[in-house]
């Protein structure tokens, strides 16, 4: 029996996709695992395969029992690639930070359910959203 003081890969994927549907599965490795979030579409007259979107990713590193995260924002540009942007309309702004202030509480409190702690990457004091950690 496993202990929850050190979660499996797995159990730690499937704790993430309780959260919602930010994990993206195929883009994870054995400790890193990766989120985001399509939070504004920039057209909506463009045809649904070519959109794109504002929003943010998150890359997570497991490190023992420590969760390093680092969250940037950006746009999901029409061939699926994130592009790290700078934002300027404050309407984007506030629903990109909205979804990600709501996603990191539900991932807090995942992972204190799994008895890890979460903690900024150092990249993090440079991020223009307000998180804590």
């Amino acid at each position: 029996m496993t202990s929850s003081l050190n979660p499996t890969r797995g159990k730690l994927l499937k704790r993430f996709a309780q959260i919602g549907p930010y994990i993206r599965e195929q883009q994870c490795q054995e400790s890193q695992f990766f989120f985001d979030c399509l939070a504004v579409c920039v057209n909506k007259k463009v045809a649904p395969e070519k959109r794109e979107f504002w929003g943010w990713w998150m890359e997570l590193e497991r490190n023992n029992e420590q969760l390093i995260y680092r969250y940037q924002i950006g746009l999901f540009d029409k061939n699926g690639d994130w592009l790290h942007q700078n934002i300027s309309k404050n309407d984007v702004v506030e629903s990109i930070n909205e979804t990600l202030i709501r996603f990191h509480e539900f991932l807090q409190l995942a992972v204190s359910e799994l008895e890890m702690t979460l903690t900024p990457d150092e990249k993090m004091n440079k991020f223009p959203l307000p998180i804590q950690p």
